[in-house]
């Protein structure tokens, strides 16, 4: 019998990791692999998602569609090999165009083991009504209409109104099955059942490159002072995309925070795991991000 696969796709920072997590920790009694894929090389989802599954294999350099490939057909069958899960759930990277990945499944080496049963697409509800023009973007497109499901995310500050807006476009945009706009998370079984031995990529749309970003990974062995990161932050957050990772301060020397930057909207939280030091990673439109000047800003902090 063939091992049903979720493909979680979506923009940056639209909330992947955090559904994936949930349905890791959640009580449905299935044996998962989780499968990230993250753009450059600290993959900060897979770290992020350890401590909630005993099978998490990160993917390195972001775009699975293009060179990627191999690597990932290679960890299916490790995958496949070590104590067969009940259920494989691939992230996708937010540069990613999901269609690669669907291609790369329907490599006849797998057609026996794996089944591709849903395609879930992360939409982040307050980026979009904040930032119109994001539907318009080729890559959002094609990450949405790849989709069987439309999850959206981080409405709680977008009004009924705007919500009900956004769900009539993506229903005319052929999705049907739009959840989340009450704040909750489609449950797993809610997720799955959409698996189909004839799947297809969809005609006529071509793979989407991740040649338009830009990347820069951060990386410090010693705890930084928590004002001078925040004012660096605040330096280089409007040329940036997303940004995430391990930040250690100064003033709570042995304890990694989380930090997640969308836009403009950035987060700290604590970090159940131990760790040390600061890992980041920061992505940007290459005609707009200048990760060199960047990592001078950064750099700074350090005393």
């Amino acid at each position: 019998m063939s091992v049903p696969i979720l493909l979680v796709t979506g923009f940056l920072g639209s909330g992947k990791t955090t559904l994936i997590n949930d349905l890791l920790q959640d009580e449905h009694g299935m044996r998962i692999a989780a499968i990230v894929n993250d753009f450059g090389a600290i993959n900060i989802d897979a770290a992020l998602l350890e401590s909630a599954s005993d099978e998490v294999i990160g993917l390195k350099n972001g775009c699975i569609c293009c060179s990627l490939q191999g690597d990932l057909l290679r960890t299916l069958k490790q995958v496949l090999t070590n104590n067969t899960p009940d259920l494989i759930v691939i992230e996708a990277s937010g540069v990613a165009d999901p269609q690669g990945i669907s291609q790369a499944l329907l490599d006849p080496v797998l057609w026996p083991a794996v089944l591709l049963d849903s395609v879930v697409c992360l939409l982040d509800a307050q980026d979009v009504i904040a930032t119109p023009e994001r539907t318009t973007d080729p890559l959002w497109q094609a990450q949405v209409k790849s989709a069987d499901i439309v999850q959206l995310s981080k409405v709680e500050a977008v009004e009924s109104k705007d919500l009900s807006r956004l769900t009539l476009h993506l229903n005319a945009m052929g999705k049907r099955m739009v959840y989340g706009a009450d704040g909750k998370s489609g449950l797993l079984n809610g997720l799955l059942g959409f698996g189909t031995s004839n799947r297809t990529s969809i005609a006529g749309m071509p793979v989407q490159s991740d040649s338009r970003f830009e990347t820069l990974e951060w990386q410090c062995k010693d705890p930084i002072p928590m004002a001078a990161f925040q004012n660096a932050i605040g330096v280089i957050s409007p040329t940036l995309l997303r940004a995430k990772g391990f930040v250690c301060f100064t003033e709570k020397p042995g304890k990694q925070m989380v930090f997640q930057l969308v836009g403009q909207r950035a987060t700290l939280a604590p970090r159940t795991q131990a760790g040390e030091g600061c890992a980041l990673i920061l992505i940007g439109e290459k005609q707009v991000f200048d990760a060199q000047a960047c990592r001078a800003v950064l750099d700074a902090v350090v005393e």
